[in-house]
């Protein structure tokens, strides 16, 4: 809701007083930044024309986890080497409260690689009911040393490189 105020002038085109009003934005799921609500006539009066439109313009707020791409939601997971190479679960917390819980065990996670989970983006508000997708960029730390042991261990149990 937005309290707006607009001057009215009388016929001879003086103003006469100041009328406040309370607006009420409908921002629907998924609407994108720049999107324009317009409200009719509900701006400031000038003699001889029409009272102005109200436009207010979408902006986004910056979220702590994910970030917009399009329709799809985008994160960045930090995971250990040792959790990239074997498999981690982890949870996901949704901007509607939910959690989701997501697996790599199945994967080996790379440097720079991503995981899917459709439809657990943003809603598409052209397209009810449906959303975009969740993409997870993976940040794999690696160590920052090991010593002469582990890397022997490491070396035995991971093929050679070709």
């Amino acid at each position: 809701k937005m309290k707006i105020t607009r001057t009215i002038f009388d016929g001879s085109g003086r103003p006469t007083r100041s009328e406040e009003e309370v607006l009420e934005l409908r921002v629907k799921p998924g609407w994108k930044k720049g999107t324009k609500l317009t409200f009719q006539q509900k701006g400031d009066e000038r003699p001889g024309h029409i009272p102005a439109d109200m436009v207010f313009i979408i902006e986004e707020k910056p979220h702590a986890r994910f970030k917009r791409d399009g329709d799809n939601l985008v994160m960045t997971k930090r995971i250990s080497l040792s959790d990239a190479l074997c498999g981690v679960e982890f949870p996901v917390q949704t901007l509607d409260g939910r959690t989701l819980t997501v697996s790599t065990r199945d994967d080996v996670i790379t440097p720079n690689s991503s995981k899917l989970i459709r439809g657990e983006g943003m809603p598409i508000s052209k397209q009810p009911g449906s959303k975009g997708n969740l993409v997870i960029k993976f940040d794999v730390a690696f160590p920052r040393q090991l010593n002469s042991s582990q890397k022997e261990q490491i070396r035995s149990l991971l093929p050679q490189a070709v």
